[in-house]
């Protein structure tokens, strides 16, 4: 793997790991589309370590919040919220992995990020007053966990699968898109936890060191940008934007399934 090639890739996961565009249906798009193949299990740990670092970066006041004073309702409401996809990752994993292999889910899986996006947003202009911490409830953060875990699906977007849940239960914007940034976290130290198990497995592998250092820098360079973009989105009302490239981009998928 060449430097480049690792910048390159660490900017697309940067990227689509945080804009609601589905970073696991971008990867199974370029698989499938582009031949590109699968990268070196070290450097994939490194680089998904590198968006957990974005994020925890661009919402270090939160974190810092939570660890001083860690029983709030703000850690409840995460702590439950990740009760759904966690049930679904450990139930349901074969069926979701096998849908890593299907393109026509992939495509599906996009078209239904747009539509809620859509939705999210015009239920979102009837909202005068957005819910804060307090005003939050469990069933509501237990809707946006739902939406979480059916992001696990390639082709639908975690963030903006959980930001539209957000906006749609009442939320306050800005309040939506940072509870969907912190649910995040531990679903992306997760899977990076699993990865890890398999990389201690098989060995790590850091031959390639400059470029593996270069990849978890691009990764978490552009995970704060892609952070930065959604935050200023979803607060001027903008995030559904977004559903015309992943709409186009699903029927593309589905066209490329379908016809050849």
């Amino acid at each position: 793997m060449t430097t480049f090639e690792a910048l390159l890739i660490g900017a697309v996961q940067g990227l689509t790991e945080f804009l609601p565009v589905s970073s696991s249906g971008h990867l199974v798009i370029l698989q499938n589309l582009l031949g590109v193949k699968e990268q070196p299990l070290t450097f994939a740990v490194l680089v998904h370590m590198g968006t957990l670092i974005s994020v925890c970066v661009a919402f270090r006041s939160d974190i810092a919040a939570i660890l001083r004073k860690p029983f709030t309702k703000l850690t409840y409401l995460i702590v439950v919220g990740c009760i759904p996809a966690g049930l679904a990752g450990y139930f349901l994993a074969p069926y979701f992995e096998k849908a890593f292999e299907s393109l026509v889910v992939v495509g599906f899986g996009l078209i239904f990020t747009g539509i809620i996006l859509q939705i999210s947003e015009r239920l979102s202009v009837r909202v005068i007053f957005g819910k804060e911490v307090k005003e939050t409830t469990y069933k509501d953060v237990l809707l946006i966990g739902l939406m979480q875990a059916i992001a696990i699906i390639p082709g639908i977007s975690r963030s903006g699968s959980t930001i539209a849940a957000g906006l749609m239960t009442g939320l306050d914007r800005e309040f939506a898109a940072r509870y969907s940034f912190l649910l995040s976290i531990p679903v992306i130290l997760g899977a990076g936890l699993l990865e890890l198990q398999d990389l201690f497995t098989v060995g790590m592998d850091f031959s390639d060191g400059i470029p593996y250092l270069a990849g978890v820098i691009s990764a978490i360079a552009f995970g704060l940008l892609a952070i930065k973009v959604v935050m200023n989105l979803v607060r001027n009302g903008r995030l559904a934007y977004f559903s015309y490239y992943v709409w186009l981009l699903g029927v593309l998928v589905l066209g490329y399934a379908f016809f050849f």
